[in-house]
């Protein structure tokens, strides 16, 4: 009973306690469909996500309701890294759904015109709303409207301390006249600067890893594997920094026992592949911190040794078609190509032997075909041709009696008919194409889709699959798979060439393939461009099939691996080629638009499907 009543007295107290307006709630789920493109359209960085972070607390002085109900000491706010703009998950700041709303695309357009993120929390903001505002007039009633709705909302500085009401003044005065204050706000106590925040500023975190100067260090393959692995139930990024792992305790702690204090200001093992035991605190205790310190233990020796043993040996591994084909490399820091960077070795399967199509795709194999005999170029008689196998006869009679100027009258008047074609042709009317697949044949292929089939399964039927049906149209087309170890060693699996016929021996190539290493897929896409340039026809379409985002060993992971990528396909599209992807990435909608742009790319949202649909998807990318 006494949980009972404190459950209802915690709702009830809270619900009077808080300050915002539930009922003008606007998510930012709800604005993600227009979010990206309004940031992009407004400058934005193309290669930033935009996600929601968590709260963290800001130091100023609480009412006597929030204090006691406990709440009112975090807020959500708006801050970015070089990867991601993290934006409160919902706004409920003012009583007007349609400001919150207005609200949210201006800390966008405010993100987009940071133009001095080192610069002191003051001065940053009012730099990026002066520059904002300078490039975009339109937005000067809107940012009128927003500013007098906040300064209704924040304290009164009579009311307030004097260091206090010092910067109080100095935030209004920097709303109101943005670029007016030159002087920074003041120190008041042990934390930060005591004032509510600005809604409409960015926040500047103080303990960020951008401000830390410490280099992140770097990760071993299971521990990169598990970080991904991990979701967040509540979908946040969350401030974090890279230090260094904490020395043994002093001697003197020794002398206390404080079995019974409980703490999370402690540096907890979270190396899950290697632990089975999840921290179901773990959460919660994520939730506490503003932010999170991680270090790396530097005991990784094992996670080395079982990475080295899956290379295959030279006498195991595929043959060794082409080694040292050299591709420049886009380091998006330095904003420049490093030339003969990555290294592409061409392979080919050294055991595959000629295998039949598997017996559960025969059916639908040959349901596929039958449907893509209807793409196949079949001969056509043509008329009113300048030359030909036959003479049209009608067209020589409309001839005639143009020329007479019986039809109508024209050749009274002095003008001359000209001379049509008068014969019939027999022509192949060939669909003039040649399609290159590539696909990903990372390690992560390895992951089970269902009880029946692992991603690696799914990959070769579709495979299998689009080579019945294109071998149906007689276009021209060629398979390969790749995978990598750093940039020394990108592996590029010969499967099908467009000289070679699909036949027994290709289905066993097929056969063959298995899940690799890792994903550096610029590389592989430069040596997939190079390969479908050299073909004659007029389209050419180079699909790229894949389960996850660029990564390797090496730098090559986050924005460096999405950047490169980027600039391959922008070469790509350059020398004439169509680029299209299609991934079961279940998080492909994060970075695939700004690598193929809106329409370049499809999800597939069940892989057991892609087989069936891979096949139609060509027919329709290849379309007249």
């Amino acid at each position: 009973m006494e949980e009972y009543i404190g459950g209802l007295w915690d709702k009830l107290i809270t619900r009077v306690a808080y300050q915002g307006y539930p009922e003008a709630r606007v998510e930012l789920a709800q604005m993600k469909n227009i979010a990206a493109t309004f940031f992009r359209a407004l400058g934005g960085d193309p290669g930033i996500n935009l996600q929601s972070g968590s709260a963290s607390t800001h130091g100023a002085r609480r009412g006597w309701l929030e204090r006691i109900a406990g709440i009112g000491e975090k807020a959500e706010l708006t801050w970015s890294d070089e990867t991601t703009l993290h934006l409160p998950a919902s706004i409920d700041y003012f009583p007007e759904r349609e400001l919150n709303r207005e609200l949210y695309l201006w800390l966008l357009a405010l993100v987009a015109h940071d133009v001095t993120p080192e610069a002191s929390h003051l001065r940053r903001n009012q730099s990026a709303t002066k520059s904002l505002l300078n490039a975009f007039p339109s937005l000067q009633e809107r940012y009128a409207r927003l500013v007098h709705a906040t300064l209704a909302r924040r304290p009164d500085p009579t009311k307030l301390k004097k260091q206090e009401a010092e910067n109080e003044l100095l935030i209004r005065q920097a709303l109101l006249e943005p670029g007016s204050v030159l002087s920074d706000l003041k120190k008041v106590g042990r934390k930060d600067f005591n004032v509510v925040p600005v809604i409409l500023w960015l926040h500047s975190p103080s303990n960020s890893n951008a401000k830390s100067g410490r280099p992140a260090s770097k990760l071993t393959p299971e521990q990169a594997q598990g970080s991904a692995a991990q979701t967040d139930s509540e979908q946040r990024k969350r401030m974090a920094e890279r230090t260094d792992m904490p020395d043994n305790p002093s001697p003197f702690m020794l002398l206390f026992r404080a079995e019974s204090l409980f703490s999370w200001a402690e540096y907890v093992k979270v190396n899950r592949p290697l632990d089975e035991d999840d921290n179901p605190d773990a959460q919660r205790a994520a939730n506490d911190f503003d932010v999170l310190s991680v270090a790396n233990d530097g005991k990784s020796t094992a996670s080395r040794i079982r990475f080295d043993l899956d290379l295959p040996a030279e006498a195991d591994d595929d043959l060794l078609l082409a080694d040292g084909i050299l591709y420049p490399e886009w380091h998006y820091k330095k904003q420049k190509l490093l030339e003969k960077h990555a290294c592409v070795q061409m392979l080919l399967a050294r055991d595959a032997e000629a295998r039949t199509l598997p017996a559960h795709l025969r059916s639908t194999a040959k349901r596929l075909r039958q449907q893509f005999q209807s793409l196949t170029p079949e001969r056509q008689r043509l008329r009113g041709q300048l030359s030909g196998d036959d003479i049209d006869i009608d067209a020589c009679v409309r001839f005639s009696a143009e020329r007479r100027g019986v039809s109508s009258g024209a050749n009274r008047h002095g003008i001359a008919v000209a001379s049509p074609g008068l014969y019939l042709d027999n022509r192949q009317q060939s669909r003039d194409l040649a399609c290159l697949l590539l696909a990903d044949l990372s390690m992560s292929t390895d992951t089970w889709v269902n009880n029946q089939a692992r991603v690696i399964d799914v990959i070769r039927d579709s495979l299998y699959l689009l080579c019945e049906a294109l071998a149906a149209t007689r276009d021209r087309f060629a398979l390969y798979g790749f995978s990598s170890v750093r940039r020394d060693n990108v592996r590029f699996h010969l499967l099908k060439g467009f000289d070679e016929k699909y036949n027994d021996q290709i289905r066993g190539r097929l056969a063959h393939i298995k899940p690799g290493f890792y994903t550096r897929m610029g590389a592989a896409i430069r040596h997939a461009s190079a390969i479908l340039q050299q073909q004659k026809n007029s389209r050419r379409l180079l699909l790229i099939l894949t389960d996850g985002k660029p990564n390797d060993l090496d730098q090559y992971e986050g924005r460096y691996g999405i950047e490169d990528t980027r600039v391959a396909i922008h070469a790509a599209r350059q020398l004439g080629l169509i680029p299209f992807c299609v991934t079961i990435d279940e998080k492909a909608e994060d970075y695939l638009p700004h690598l193929f742009g809106a329409k370049g790319y499809i999800v597939v949202k069940n892989a057991a499907e892609l087989p069936q649909l891979l096949p139609r998807l060509y027919a329709q990318l290849t379309q007249e």
